[in-house]
């Protein structure tokens, strides 16, 4: 087994006084202004420029990139954003109404995989799907709508999905989404604080669930044939996932908080338990003792388990021609540790870590590939900011 690798990129070479005397600048992009926030940021294998791209945004969750190069963006009190590739800032109408407070409110936002483009029918699929926090009858819920993008407003809304049991808390959502190859849409949905109901399969707590593009149960998800299963679920035994990327290879990827420590990467395989709360790597709150064991049979152990309290949120595979040296790495933020960190795997080992960003941006919330290969950050803050990571030139 090949010894894990950790780097750290050096800042020594590059003081703060000299990000600050950049900061402001305006470097012409692709039909965009950027501010440069570091013009240069040595690591192991690339050197990056980091631009911030738009500020001003309440607790923005997730972003997705629109077909003509502007973003669509989450903010968790109940907006959804449109920036153009001129910086200018547009609030949609027609979002759901959110149940928004603590960890809840709008979440994630992904486009329909055929969106901007007419299917061979003459169908207009411009959805756009997002996850939020549903009030109703004991709680709240972890939801799922689309909408159609017409103009500044989502029309013809309709919600697809939404878990089985309310609960009266108020955090671990889950809330990411992710397209796997075959058109179904992955979905996380944490335990909301009750650790016991990720290994009840009658609950949709603690659970990823797979679904068709109208929200509907594929005819060959893992459990349609187990009546002690529900029929959307894929895998379970979860607490809190808020990273998740399917790589080009098809391999479906989660970041998940684990309780105090033991934040997880998992390799999600269809059918699975990954063992919350039987099997953790975290510890309690209160005691700072061990929740759990560190494996027990029929349990999926995690592919990696961070250092400290990372606190993942936002992951995504490397492609493209922008970062050549890290194409098929993962790249997931962190919040608490304020960190964006590099994993290389080779099948289901990380034989290389490094850390990229360090409170550069502060709590990263979202981790996106863009189209051209860069990557798109988010910071989660009262005052977020919309990030992209490019290579250095020397202009």
């Amino acid at each position: 087994m090949a010894a894990t690798r950790e780097t750290r990129m050096s800042l020594s070479r590059h003081p703060l006084a000299a990000a600050l005397l950049l900061a402001g600048a305006l470097v012409a992009g692709p039909a965009l202004a950027a501010e440069v926030i570091a013009q240069r940021l040595a690591t192991e294998h690339h050197e990056l420029r980091l631009e911030r791209l738009a500020t001003g945004l309440e607790h923005p969750w997730a972003v997705a990139e629109l077909p003509d190069g502007g973003w669509l963006v989450t903010e968790r009190p109940g907006r959804l954003v449109r920036i153009d590739t001129d910086g200018r800032q547009t609030r949609l109408s027609g979002v759901p109404e959110v149940a928004a407070g603590h960890q809840g409110g709008l979440l994630d936002v992904v486009l329909h995989p055929d969106f901007g483009r007419e299917t061979d029918r003459g169908e207009n699929r411009d959805w756009v799907y997002l996850t939020w926090s549903k009030a109703g009858p004991g709680g709240h819920a972890t939801a799922l709508s689309r909408g159609r993008l017409q103009g500044d407003a989502l029309v013809d809304l309709e919600t697809l999905f939404v878990q089985n049991r309310f609960v009266p808390t108020r955090h671990h959502y889950g809330s990411r989404l992710a397209w796997r190859a075959d058109g179904t849409l992955l979905m996380s949905i944490g335990e909301r604080g009750r650790p016991p109901r990720a290994q009840d399969g009658g609950d949709h707590t603690g659970s990823f669930v797979r679904l068709t593009e109208d929200g509907g149960v594929p005819a060959d998800n893992p459990f349609v044939d187990d009546a002690a299963v529900l029929d959307e679920i894929f895998t379970l035994g979860h607490r809190n996932p808020q990273g998740l990327t399917v790589a080009a290879d098809g391999t479906a990827w989660s970041t998940e908080h684990g309780p105090r420590t033991g934040d997880e990467l998992n390799r999600l395989v269809a059918g699975e338990n990954y063992g919350w709360p039987r099997v953790s790597r975290g510890n309690d709150y209160a005691t700072n003792q061990p929740i759990g064991l560190d494996s027990a049979p029929g349990m999926r152990a995690p592919v990696h388990v961070f250092a400290g309290r990372f606190a993942p949120s936002g992951l995504a595979e490397v492609g493209g021609e922008a970062f050549p040296a890290w194409r098929g790495d993962l790249l997931a933020g962190g919040l608490r540790s304020e960190q964006l960190v590099r994993l290389s795997l080779s099948g289901d080992r990380v034989v290389e870590r490094e850390v990229i960003l360090e409170g550069e941006i502060g709590r990263i919330r979202d981790v996106r590939l863009a189209r051209d290969g860069t990557l798109l950050l988010l910071s989660d803050s009262s005052d977020g900011g919309l990030y992209r990571l490019r290579p250095a030139t020397d202009d």
